[in-house]
């Protein structure tokens, strides 16, 4: 398998941020958005299941009465059907939005989320039908690079959220002053998703929110 093809950080002028305010990167699936519950939906459409039994992907979809979960093959087949024309009809997290409006009074907001490049369109078209006007950047593989190279443009704080421990692992390891957490918003995926002390886990919107600007206040 070919590794991952690093995105290239664009200068924060370049889409519309300020480097004179802090900085917040947010991911989208499972966290600004219900990504497991929309995929559920296109699947049942195709005659799948989605099983929620442990914290992953094609291992949580089966043929209707089947104990054996699709291959990776098929399952890269659907989930790049799904991106490149269904992931726009994904509902948003709980208090996601509110949430983000709130955060934007007194920071820049960034979008960065790894999904395939087919998806940029839909998946701006959703930000945009939820009242978010922030930038969008797609990315593939660890996100550490990219966000180190956004935040290397602003002298203030900043902070990420992702899902993945995978993603929140290498931000700290690339800008390790970045306050990282974490948020699972599937309540069905939270009793399977793992903990890290480094990054504090926090699935209610509202709290998030707070924390967030605790991080990146003064």
């Amino acid at each position: 398998m070919a590794d991952p093809i690093q995105t290239a950080a664009p200068r924060l002028h370049d889409l519309g941020l300020s480097p004179d305010r802090p900085l917040v990167l947010v991911d989208v699936d499972e966290v600004l958005g219900l990504f497991m519950q929309g995929f559920g939906d296109f699947l049942r459409q195709r005659g799948l299941e989605m099983r929620i039994e442990r914290f992953a992907l094609f291992q949580n979809i089966f043929p209707p009465g089947s104990t054996e979960h699709i291959g990776m093959e098929e399952g890269r087949r659907l989930f790049d059907e799904f991106f490149r024309g269904h992931c726009h009809e994904i509902e948003p997290a709980p208090g996601a939005i509110d949430a983000l409006n709130r955060l934007s009074r007194g920071a820049e907001i960034l979008i960065l989320s790894n999904a395939p490049a087919e998806a940029e369109r839909l998946r701006t078209a959703w930000l945009r039908k939820h009242g978010l006007e922030h930038p969008l950047i797609l990315n593939s593989g660890p996100k550490g690079p990219v966000a180190a190279g956004l935040i290397g443009q602003t002298a203030h704080r900043t902070a990420f959220v992702d899902d993945l421990l995978s993603n929140l692992d290498s931000v700290a390891e690339h800008a390790p002053d970045t306050a990282t957490f974490q948020h699972v918003a599937d309540l069905r995926l939270r009793p399977y998703a793992p903990r890290s002390e480094r990054h504090p886990r926090i699935d209610d919107w509202a709290d998030l929110a707070e924390a967030i600007e605790a991080a990146i206040r003064g």
